[in-house]
């Protein structure tokens, strides 16, 4: 379908920072705000929520920059076991470096690294003394004893007081990290214990984007959202708090409304007087409901990010990283809004390639790769394998001469050249795979451009397909992945491997 927006940024980026600057207000000396989701490029929020900007919350730190400082959490397991940030491909801890960086270039910058849950891992080990080589302050904070039901314990010496206190300046003090569970809300509390000590009056408050409040506990949106947290188990509710307080309806997830009484006597203990909030929702600050502006819109990307998730992880099954429990929990949202797989509408057309290759190559032993790509104006465009290209490098070809109505018959790059690259990865670098995958497409394709007017007028189109879904039949190489994450698409595979060898280079 044609893209349409569904969500007014200007709008929620005004109400968001009023709403935020209201709290600081509200807190006295200093307020500690937990950043819930990624502080950067939020592509679950633009994708359910069209029209979203996926960097408008750094944009509402860059307005805000002279009242906040930045402390960035991330913890000692994640490092460990080299959890992957999937939108890049990296690790955890390599996205709190990026972040770090791009935040940087925003003139924003880090006040101090926490490494939570630390017992001297290996890998969190070096990666503290990497951050400290390069002039960041890091700090370690062990498990919180006590933790999560003996109050007493957590907040007392032997528990928040264990941790070493971060210094900052400003009255506005955002707690971020690259993923969920990083600890970022031990952090706050901690950093709450040793202000009072201190008789600093400190506030805390959460940045929420997802689950949406306002919007019904089965609203697609936030079904989307239980989809995003398949594999950590989040489940949306309503709050019972918000409700028996004021009679009203609001949508919370469990382990916050399970933390909630914990978290409301740990609040008491430390400032020694009644908690500002009644529920877990009070503790939010989050507008995102009222930059709706076509539901329609949004309810429909919502579902498709629904489905995109349930292909991501049966990927993932395949290759050892998600359990069967967590592809249930997909399938089972899928039902709950009766889709079903080939509701996203690039699945069949990229079916059909594949199935199109085969039978042209009849009695081939070989697999034969489809890939289907949805314009922003609803055209499909598909694209299959070949002893030349992989299916997402046809499909990429294809796509951009469409874009600059160049004939089908005339080559951007010259079978030769192709054959000459094919031939310098069999013979020099000694690769069994001499096609061209996605990413080594996009540098033959600038190198012609260089000397092939037509090909340099389809290269200019190439940032026209940014957000633009596609799906293939077969789980991308990582060259293929690589190109794919430049190009900015959202992809969805079928859980096939792309070759019948173990190793894929």
């Amino acid at each position: 379908m044609p893209y349409a927006a569904g969500f007014d940024n200007e709008k929620y980026l005004e109400q968001q920072t009023t709403a935020i600057l209201e709290r600081v207000h509200q807190s006295g000396d200093k307020l500690y705000l937990e950043f819930g989701g990624k502080i950067l490029f939020d592509y679950h929020a633009s994708r359910v929520l069209p029209g979203f900007d996926p960097n408008v919350k750094i944009r509402l730190l860059s307005k805000l920059k002279d009242q906040a400082d930045i402390i960035l959490c991330i913890y000692a397991g994640d490092i460990e076991r080299r959890k992957i940030r999937a939108d890049f491909g990296i690790t955890y801890d390599s996205d709190a470096l990026k972040l770090i960086d791009d935040l940087r270039s925003w003139e924003l910058d880090i006040s101090a690294v926490v490494i939570t849950r630390y017992e001297s891992q290996p890998a969190a080990a070096a990666f503290k003394n990497r951050l400290e080589h390069r002039g960041i302050r890091v700090y370690t904070h062990p498990f919180t004893k006590g933790y999560p039901t003996d109050v007493d314990t957590i907040v007392s010496d032997t528990g928040y007081g264990a941790n070493d206190y971060i210094e900052t300046d400003r009255p506005l003090v955002v707690v971020t990290g690259p993923g969920p569970c990083s600890g970022k809300l031990a952090t706050c509390l901690s950093q709450l214990f040793h202000e009072y000590r201190r008789g600093v009056r400190a506030g805390y408050a959460k940045f929420e984007t997802f689950p949406i409040w306002n919007l019904p506990l089965k609203h697609p949106v936030n079904l989307a959202y239980e989809a995003a947290t398949a594999d950590i188990r989040d489940d949306n509710q309503i709050d019972p708090f918000h409700l028996e307080a004021y009679g009203k309806i609001a949508v919370n997830y469990n382990r916050d409304v399970e933390i909630f009484p914990v978290l409301k006597r740990i609040l008491e203990k430390i400032t020694g007087k009644e908690s500002p909030y009644a529920s877990p929702t009070d503790m939010g600050v989050n507008r995102a409901g009222f930059g709706i502006v076509n539901d329609a819109v949004v309810q429909e990307a919502a579902k498709q990010e629904i489905i995109r998730r349930w292909f991501r992880y049966r990927c993932e099954q395949v290759m050892g990283f998600a359990d069967p429990e967590t592809v249930q929990k997909a399938e089972l949202l899928m039902k709950e809004l009766n889709l079903k797989p080939e509701d996203r509408r690039v699945v069949d057309p990229a079916r059909d390639a594949a199935r199109e290759a085969r039978e042209k190559e009849k009695g081939n032993e070989g697999i034969f790769s489809g890939a289907a790509l949805e314009l922003p104006d609803g055209t499909l465009i598909t694209g299959k394998n070949s002893p030349l290209m992989h299916a997402a490098s046809s499909l990429l070809v294809n796509a951009i001469k469409h874009l600059a109505n160049i004939p089908d018959e005339i080559h951007l790059l010259a079978p030769g050249v192709m054959e000459s690259i094919g031939r310098f990865k069999r013979d020099i670098l000694g690769s069994k795979n001499i096609s061209l995958n996605l990413d080594e497409t996009l540098i033959a394709l600038s190198m012609s451009a260089a000397t092939n007017p037509t090909a340099e007028a389809a290269m200019k189109k190439i940032s026209i397909l940014k957000g633009c879904n596609i799906h293939t039949t077969h789980m991308p190489t990582p060259g293929d992945e690589a190109g794919l994450r430049k190009l900015g698409l959202n992809l969805t595979s079928d859980p096939e491997f792309s070759s019948k060898t173990l190793f894929v280079d």
